[in-house]
């Protein structure tokens, strides 16, 4: 199938077929053809012959035209000339014939009328139809008094409707007061002028709500008649009715309504006639009357029904059959019957038409004193009459013409003349209607031009047919020729086929059509010419079609899908299931060429297709996924095939041979396809390759082969389980040497001294060389100075140099291959250079342009290209800082270089040192190496920001003040002009209070801070300035201390900095636990880095630095475990900073000692009975506890109990359930609030007025006697935290004792 690269407006100039009628050119009215041409008006655009206006709105009366030049407009109005100059509320639209009346205070019925419109510039005139202008009517229901109407039951009744008459007429529909539409039968239904028939009335037709809607769709309002009432009467209501009237009894005798034969109420009689035009709609009604209600039917005396075009709706009651034609005349019978009797109504119709065209005059473009016709045919009945009239006045009375002659519905003209284009109308009309067709007659002389865009490509698939357009246009008509590449000769006959729309066709697409063709236009006045191409694609094919898979369920399933498709086409690959898209699952993974499905369910059975598109074709293969149980019933195996047998080489030639053989058994599978694969004993002895594969159902291939091959074959099959093993090898069959048909590939040539020229190619194989004596024929020259070739002969080599070439030079090269039976085809030509040198030339008029205090932009001129010896690299820019424009500050940094890759001729040297001098050169390098530097060039940064300040301290802390002093910044990177230093306060919660903010001059090295808040943390931003602006801020932390009771000595950090501390941390304490040494402490400081620190007491081996530390953050107590026993250990708090350097609080130290163990100990932990007796203990603690809980609810309290719920312990150790041992703590158990404690907005515990431990109510280690009571005392001790101030002083008091 042909497609085509870009085809923008294609599909307008496919429709452009130029065909001649006579010797007359037809145009087709497109703007983008004739934007340059001379051309008559056209109509192009005009409202309908009968317009029906909405007296709500503005009239808007359609005429469009074009021409060159543009046409000019004018109306008629009633067949008079309308001036809308003359009116006010009459305007046209700019460049169009439109009329806007503005009926705004105006009625709409003033303006009702016959309008044409006329287009004319100085080529002619064209009219527009007659275009009847009404105002749309929707006039009111005339007021009436619906009396009830009463009926005796099974009597025929009619309700009218009689609808004002309106503009279009109104659509009719019966409903009830609740706008619901009353229910019709065969019985009772609504006829085509809108009345309500009634077959026979029934007692529950009695009802007061029959009410006729009348909606008129142009203005889209209903409108309803007043209700009508009916009563149904039975004989007994009619006897009493008549007895009270007249005093008598029983005037109608008792029973049933009395049965009636079927009577016609429309159309009366046995007969009838019905006109219908042709083309509209054919519709005969039969209503009835009756009892019982009698049924419809119709037929056709003089023929039958036509199909598709005939329904009979209404209960049977209409026949309707839409667009009439002439054959639908005849006869149509309505028989209406009942168990009493049929009656029949015959209906004869007769078909009129209005005009209708048989031949459309169409746009003549004629050349000087050429011939044409106009013809306009048009049909109806009665026949229609043809009028012709030239630019909107009637023929007869138009100018007379010696080249024109008037015959019926024929004009024909005979030589026309320069200036006789014009427009013609013809008039088709008979009493039914008439038709009015605008054609105008073009004299042009014009040379040709060939309207498909030039350059279009066009791509095709090889062995499918392609189509190049060639639309042209022309006056006289042009000749078309084509012509391909540089062919002297024209494209015609076999494959070729010329359009008469100047498009040439090419049967058969194959690779050597590929090419630039030619289409040229010729014709009296000149010639025109284009140019297209056309691309051949090989087609798309899928190599490895997706195999037959039987797969258990929950296992892989892969299926492959290879396909070679054009190079120059992007291939898309699509996965159907089942012909549907896959499902979303994550399970199926699409790969290049696989899909692979993972865990694989009984949904995932089906076909699987692989559907490879191009832009221009596309392939597609499938096959079928069955999924079994994880053991399949044995009942039907399937294998792969039996290896084919009886392998048979005839029909031998040079270059191709035919092999045939027996298929193997199939194994309830059948064969896909056959494998056939070769060996070559002669040069790759024991290496199976696949040569080609035919379907399965073919025993026999025609195999092409190459020469001086020793080949012999083998055979396998392929079916939906698998390949069978290879069949035995054929007899081998020796092909004949040969000349190369190839050249080596990867042929190249370089230097690798400034002297010589390398040439490389990639030898070729032993299959390739096609005969024995393979050598290369090596040739060179010097590109653009020497005409003849420069060759030698080698062999078994894949490079050849030649020495003594000048520096750098290009070199045509090229390697033919040879044999001991020819030379083969002439090689490829490649391009290539003789060895680099070094450049000889430095670049010249180099500057600088500093852009700010690191940044510098460098430009140079570059080096004309002879001097640069070789493949242009770029240029390197070396540059370093001299010094600093400091004069007691010298300074020289290592030189720095930065590469330009290309033929630039200018750089950017970024990261300068701001206020320092610096030096430069530039040089330029190729392959070989760097060129001589440019003289070295200088230039100073201006003065920028300074860097940080060297140092920042906080020394001399007093209750509410602070000394800060610092050293100024090692980069001053100008004039220093001053420090700024800002700070804040720091709560507990680490939430930044007001900045301060204070300017100090440059030569101060210190400063003190005064009335700062005691006991108050304070962050401080120190920075340099300088002209420039300030620079980078260094930051510290410190806190006036609360009390100077309370001052002990700072602690200094790594870097310097020393902070002074106010006391965070509260009693510390220790306890011997089986687990460890448990340490228990107080801290009331803000800081999250706190640890425990530990190191073996009167061990001098190890420094302050050596101290062993255990992170602790949120906790108050830590087990230390792996202590050794015996020794003692220094233990203290620490809690440091944000950079976990600095220390900012500090504990007293504590001494702990680790006591030893018996070394012959029993461990009693590990004795049933002890276990046993530990769980029933803690069973029996907790049934006390549910007991007290119980209490307690109930309001019981003690004294005890008391004291736990104002000290309540949120590092109690809860007790193992596995040992019923005490656990050891941990931060990250769920300590939930328990009551009368408090916790705090940020999630950490507090500790409440009394917060207190086992361990702590013994003032040492928690002891346990035999019974496992505990001894000691309360002894706790309480910390109040203020809001406002830093912690309190600790008391300590006694509590009672707890046995």
């Amino acid at each position: 199938m042909e497609r085509t690269r870009t085809r923008p407006g294609a599909a307008v100039f496919l429709m452009l077929i130029l065909g001649h009628l006579g010797n007359a050119l037809e145009v087709p009215l497109d703007p983008k053809v004739l934007e340059e041409l001379a051309q008559p008006p056209t109509i192009t655009q005009q409202s309908p012959k009968d317009y029906i206006i909405d007296p709500r709105e503005n009239i808007v009366i359609h005429c469009e035209a074009k021409g060159k030049p543009h046409p000019s407009f004018s109306w008629t109005r009633n067949g008079t000339h309308f001036d809308i100059d003359q009116d006010p509320k009459v305007t046209m639209r700019p460049r169009s014939g439109t009329l806007v009346v503005d009926i705004s205070g105006e009625k709409a019925e003033t303006y009702e009328g016959i309008y044409q419109c006329t287009a004319r510039n100085k080529h002619g005139a064209a009219v527009s139809n007659n275009i009847v202008i009404r105002q749309s009517r929707s006039p009111l229901w005339s007021k009436e008094r619906n009396e009830p109407i009463r009926v005796q039951e099974g009597e025929a009744l009619v309700l009218h409707c009689r609808p004002p008459a309106g503009l279009p007429p109104p659509i009719i529909f019966w409903m009830d007061v609740n706008f619901q539409r009353l229910p019709q039968s065969s019985r009772v239904f609504q006829a085509l002028n809108g009345d309500l028939y009634f077959s026979n009335v029934l007692k529950e037709d009695s009802r007061n709500d029959y009410i006729c809607y009348a909606r008129f769709p142009h203005t889209q309002t209903i409108q309803q008649k007043q209700p009508i009432t009916l009563l149904v009467l039975n004989l007994d209501a009619v006897n009493e009715t008549v007895a009270a009237l007249f005093n008598e009894t029983d005037l109608f005798s008792d029973g049933l309504a009395e049965e009636r034969k079927p009577t016609f109420l429309i159309p009366s009689g046995s007969s009838s006639s019905k006109l219908v035009l042709r083309g509209q709609v054919l519709e005969l009604e039969c209503i009835t009357e009756g009892l019982p209600t009698p049924e419809v039917s119709w037929s056709k005396l003089s023929g039958e029904f036509p199909d598709k075009r005939t329904s009979i709706v209404t209960f049977q009651k209409i026949l309707r059959i839409v667009n009439v034609s002439d054959a639908d005349a005849g006869e149509y019978r309505c028989t209406a019957h009942n168990r009493l009797a049929s009656v029949h109504h015959t209906i004869r119709v007769t078909v009129k038409a209005a005009p209708y065209w048989l031949t459309t005059p169409r746009n003549l473009v004629l050349a000087p004193r050429e011939k044409g016709q106009l013809i306009c045919r048009a049909s109806g009945t009665p026949k229609p009459t043809i009028n012709w009239a030239m630019n909107g006045i009637p023929i007869e009375n138009s100018p007379e013409d010696p080249n024109r002659k008037v015959e019926g519905d024929t004009i024909i003209f005979e030589e026309v003349q320069t200036g006789s284009s014009a427009v013609y109308q013809c008039n088709a009309s008979n009493e039914y209607g008439y038709l009015l067709s605008n054609a105008f007659v073009n004299v042009l002389s014009e040379t040709p031009r060939v309207l498909t865009p030039a350059n279009q490509v066009y791509q095709v698939i090889r062995n499918n047919h392609a189509l190049l357009d060639c639309s042209f246009f022309g006056s006289p008509i042009p000749k078309i020729t084509w012509f391909k590449d540089s062919q002297s000769s024209t494209l015609e006959g076999d494959p070729y086929l010329l359009h008469e729309n100047g498009t040439l066709e090419i049967y058969v697409a194959q690779a050597f059509n590929s090419g630039k063709y030619i289409c040229v236009a010729r014709n009296t006045l000149g010639i025109a010419e284009n140019h297209v191409y056309l691309e051949v694609k090989e087609p798309t094919r899928i190599l490895k079609q997706p195999k037959y898979k039987v797969a258990q369920r929950n296992r892989n399933v892969v299926f492959e899908c290879k396909v070679k498709h054009d190079p120059t086409l992007i291939p898309i690959m699509i996965w159907l299931k089942d012909n549907g898209e896959l499902p979303d699952d994550e399970r199926f993974l699409v790969d290049s060429d696989s899909l692979t499905i993972t865990d694989v369910t009984e949904n995932d059975a089906g076909t699987y297709t692989c559907i490879m598109n191009t832009t221009l074709d596309h392939d597609s293969a499938s096959a079928e996924l069955t999924v079994v149980e994880a053991a399949p019933t044995p009942a039907t195996i399937y294998e792969q095939p039996d290896p084919p047998t009886d392998l048979e080489l005839t029909d031998m030639k040079p270059r191709s041979v035919q092999l045939t053989w027996i298929p193997g058994d199939e194994h309830n599978s059948p064969i896909h396809k056959f494998v056939i694969q070769y060996t070559d004993s002669l040069h790759d002895h024991g290496h199976w390759h696949n040569l080609t594969h035919v379907p399965g159902s073919k025993t026999t291939a025609h195999l092409e082969l190459s020469p001086y091959v020793h080949y012999s074959f083998r055979v396998l099959a392929l079916n939906a389980v698998g390949l069978s093993d290879p069949s035995n090898p054929s007899h081998m069959y020796k092909t004949n040497p040969a000349a190369p048909d190839e050249n080596p590939s990867g042929v190249k040539g370089f230097g690798t001294e400034h002297d010589n020229l390398m040439i490389l190619w990639k030898p070729m194989s032993g299959l390739q060389a096609n005969g024995p004596g393979l050598q290369y024929k090596v040739m060179w020259r010097q590109k653009d100075v020497d005409k003849n070739w420069t060759s030698v002969t080698v062999a078994n080599v894949s490079k050849f140099m030649v020495s003594g070439t000048p520096t750098f030079t290009p070199y045509e090269v090229k390697v033919q291959a040879i044999n001991n039976n020819g030379i083969g085809p002439d090689p490829a030509v490649v391009t290539g250079h003789s060895g680099e040198n070094l450049p000889v030339q430095a670049p010249d008029n180099v500057q600088v342009l500093v852009l700010n205090s690191t940044l510098a932009e460098v430009h140079w001129e570059p080096v004309p290209p002879k001097t640069v010896r070789g493949h242009l690299k770029g240029y390197k820019v070396s540059y370093w800082r001299e010094r600093s424009l400091h004069k007691h500050n010298p300074h020289r940094v290592e030189q720095q270089l930065l590469t330009f890759s290309g033929n630039k001729s200018h750089g950017m040297l970024p990261g300068l040192q701001p206020y320092s001098l610096y030096l430069f050169n530039v040089r330029v390098y190729n392959g070989k190496g760097e060129g001589p530097a440019s003289s070295n060039l200088q230039f100073e940064t201006p003065e920028g920001v300074p860097g940080r300040p060297s140092f920042l301290r906080i020394t001399n802390s007093n209750l509410n003040n602070l000394t800060l002093e610092w050293g100024p910044p090692n980069d001053l990177n100008g004039h220093l002009t001053g420090y700024i230093l800002k700070y804040q306060q720091v709560n507990n919660s680490n939430e930044l209070g007001p900045m301060e903010e204070l300017a100090l001059p440059a030569n101060k090295t210190s400063v003190t801070l005064p009335n700062l808040k005691y006991s108050t943390r304070y962050k401080f931003y120190f920075n340099a300035k300088t002209g420039q602006g300030a620079g980078p801020v260094i930051t510290e932390e410190a806190v006036t201390i609360m009390d100077e009771v309370l001052m002990y000595q700072p602690s200094v950090d790594e870097v310097g900095g020393v902070h002074p501390a106010a006391p965070a941390f509260g009693n510390v304490s220790s306890s011997v636990g089986e687990n460890g040494m448990l340490i228990n402490w107080e801290y009331w400081g803000a800081e999250k880095h706190v640890y425990v620190e530990y190191i073996v007491k009167n061990d001098n081996t190890l420094g302050e630095e050596e101290w062993q530390k255990e992170y602790v953050n949120g906790s108050q107590a830590y087990v230390l475990k792996g202590l050794k026993e015996g020794l003692s250990y220094r233990v203290r708090m620490v809690a440091k900073g944000h950079d976990d350097q600095a220390v900012l609080h500090q504990s007293e130290e504590l001494l702990v000692t680790v006591p030893a163990m018996p070394s012959r100990q029993v461990d009693i932990a590990t004795q049933g009975w002890f276990i046993g007796l530990m769980c029933a203990i803690a069973l029996l603690i907790l049934v006390l506890l549910i007991i007290c809980f119980i209490k307690r609810n109930k309001g019981g309290k003690y004294p005890v109990k008391e004291k736990e719920d104002a000290h309540t312990d949120p590092e109690f150790q809860p007790m193992k359930e596995d040992d019923c041992t005490f656990g050891e703590y941990s931060d990250t158990e769920d300590h939930k609030p328990l009551k009368g404690s408090r916790t705090p907005s940020n999630g950490t515990v507090h500790r409440d007025s009394s917060d207190d431990s086992l361990v702590d109510y013994g003032g040492g280690d928690g002891q346990f006697n035999e019974d496992g009571s505990f001894i000691g005392q309360y002894s706790g001790k309480s910390s109040i935290r203020e809001t406002a101030e830093g912690p309190s002083p600790v008391n300590t008091t006694t509590m009672n004792s707890f046995v």
